[in-house]
């Protein structure tokens, strides 16, 4: 089979790589332009084009694809088979969609129709989900809304971050992507049309995605501070600046501490959540400052019996 790859994180690479290994010929590979990074702002690779350049393969960087006169020629004049598309970041347009026999096939990282949308990985975790897994599917012009292919699970540990879960997804995806394509092939898999009444969205994480609601329940606050590593996190304030949050342990019950109230337990750090619940704050930094465990903010900061965490205006994307 030819084909046309579109992707361009991590996450893309270990699809790459297994679609070489496994024998198929990779005809052109599509990718984000480079963009700047780190303090100096440099131009930084993508992921995806440091792989393909490691593996000779031709690559291109098109900064806009819908109304790409020059990429619609070159993909017409490879005549792919499949056009597999794995974290691409980019929405494929109809004449992309009907050039190849097999279609745009897509590697989300969900169980569609549940988790549509950029951070599938993220707010699964987020929800307090056990199960996740990777789907394969046939791009249509919707949001992650056509036939699923094939489907696999995995289940999402207690201590599981979205750093940690992503990976494994993304092996995973790469085997399945390997194997739908030979399925395809061989004609043997029956698309499966999506029930969009069950359908849940996983859109684009915002800074204030991170700003810690102490309303809620505990566990619901520790699933999100898991679910959005490593970005925004989980913040509130303290004294006027921001706090962030990089570890804590839900408390099932911490009765008679009001939400978001600071409370203190010997050396351990406390607060109030919704439903009586309370957060062990484990690992915390002070805007400007260093990352310290509890202790040493207990030592540094002495909190006064009521003080509340309020969490200032979301700094600056």
């Amino acid at each position: 089979m030819d084909l046309v790859f579109c992707g361009t994180p991590q996450f893309s690479v270990p699809t790459l790589d297994k679609l070489v290994e496994a024998g198929f010929r990779l005809r052109l590979v599509l990718t984000q332009p480079d963009r700047p990074s780190g303090r100096s702002l440099g131009l930084a690779p993508q992921p995806v084009k440091q792989r393909a350049s490691e593996l000779s393969l031709p690559l291109l960087q098109p900064d806009k694809i819908k109304n790409n006169l020059e990429l619609r020629a070159a993909l017409e004049s490879i005549q792919p088979d499949a056009i597999v598309v794995v974290g691409y970041g980019r929405i494929i347009p109809p004449w992309m969609i009907a050039i190849p026999r097999f279609g745009n096939l897509n590697l989300h990282a969900s169980l569609l129709p549940k988790h549509r949308g950029a951070a599938p990985v993220q707010w699964a975790i987020a929800s307090g989900e056990t199960v996740t897994g990777v789907t394969t599917m046939r791009i249509d012009p919707g949001l992650d809304t056509g036939d699923i292919l094939l489907q696999k699970e995995v289940p999402i540990a207690p201590e599981d971050t979205a750093v940690t879960l992503a990976p494994r997804l993304a092996e995973l995806g790469a085997a399945l992507m390997v194997e739908t394509l030979h399925g395809l092939l061989a004609g043997s898999i029956q698309p499966v049309p999506q029930d969009h009444s069950r359908a849940t969205l996983a859109p684009l994480l915002k800074k204030e995605d991170g700003r810690i609601d102490f309303q809620r329940p505990a566990v619901e606050i520790g699933n999100r501070l898991r679910g959005f590593q490593p970005w925004p996190g989980a913040w509130t304030g303290f004294r006027g600046k921001h706090l962030q949050v990089h570890a804590a342990r839900p408390l099932d019950r911490l009765p008679n501490v009001r939400p978001g109230e600071l409370a203190v337990q010997g050396e351990r750090l406390l607060a109030g959540c919704g439903q009586d619940t309370g957060l062990e704050l484990l690992e915390v930094q002070v805007e400007g400052k260093k990352r310290m465990s509890a202790r040493d903010f207990l030592h540094g900061y002495r909190p006064q019996p009521g003080e509340v965490l309020a969490a200032p205006p979301a700094p600056a994307t």
